[in-house]
């Protein structure tokens, strides 16, 4: 593939790579998106998965919350796809200096990325509201209905931003800082329709755009290079 070859020795050439990600980033992994006809959109639920993943509903039907969200967002058995590894493999050489996704899963920490702007927080952070304890996924995972502090006995709570939650100021001032000083922006697995995180591509002012994306996006007429192709093969064999 012409192209692959074309973002090989882009990549070859740059010296501060910066890699912003969705949830395509994670398919190749088992994790199912929300837009694409097999995402959470297309399943049938007695509420919208946007309404069940909102603060609102946390607030209100916390039951129903945690039964979705134990059965749909914690994909704890995925693990890392040629992509995750790729960009770890990527910033070992001193290549990438940051990923930002939107991913909440994990993963690019999990195949050896140091630096990972998580826009939309971690499944693998949860705390007590009441006094602060850390929990893993795992106890979430296992806890019979709605999780419980084993200590205070206080309702936990996911350290993953909600629809009607705003985006943490530090994560998004680290990862604009990222995508301002890069030159060399890859985009994948991302539709880049979700905001404000689709807004933070504007900041780049390098001179070279990469789009790794299935399905067109918006932002395909301003890309200096557009692959509709599986983001894990297109690394494999860009990185190799």
């Amino acid at each position: 593939m012409d192209g692959v070859k074309t973002l090989r020795e882009w990549i070859d050439q740059a010296e501060n790579i910066v890699f912003f990600g969705g949830a395509g980033c994670s398919t190749e992994s088992g994790v199912p998106d929300f837009r694409s006809v097999d995402g959470l959109y297309h399943q049938q639920y007695d509420y919208p998965p946007e309404t069940i993943l909102s603060h609102s509903f946390f607030v209100a039907k916390t039951e129903e919350f945690y039964r979705f969200y134990k059965a749909k967002m914690l994909a704890l058995d995925a693990r890392p796809n040629p992509a995750h590894l790729a960009l770890a493999e990527l910033e070992r050489r001193g290549k990438l200096k940051a990923v930002v996704t939107q991913n909440i899963d994990g993963l690019h920490q999990a195949a050896g990325s140091k630096a990972v702007f998580e826009l939309h927080g971690s499944v693998h952070r949860n705390h007590c509201t009441k006094c602060g304890k850390f929990f893993d996924a795992a106890y979430i995972k296992a806890a019979p209905g709605v999780p419980r502090c084993d200590a205070c006995g206080g309702l936990i709570k996911p350290d993953v931003v909600l629809y009607e939650e705003g985006l943490d100021d530090a994560v998004v001032n680290g990862a604009v800082r990222a995508i301002a000083a890069a030159d060399l922006l890859i985009i994948g697995g991302t539709s880049l329709v979700v905001y404000p995180a689709a807004g933070l591509v504007r900041y780049y002012r390098g001179s070279r755009l990469v789009l790794i994306n299935k399905d067109a996006t918006p932002y395909d007429d301003n890309a200096d290079l557009v692959l509709h192709a599986p983001i894990g093969r297109v690394f494999a064999e860009a990185v190799g």
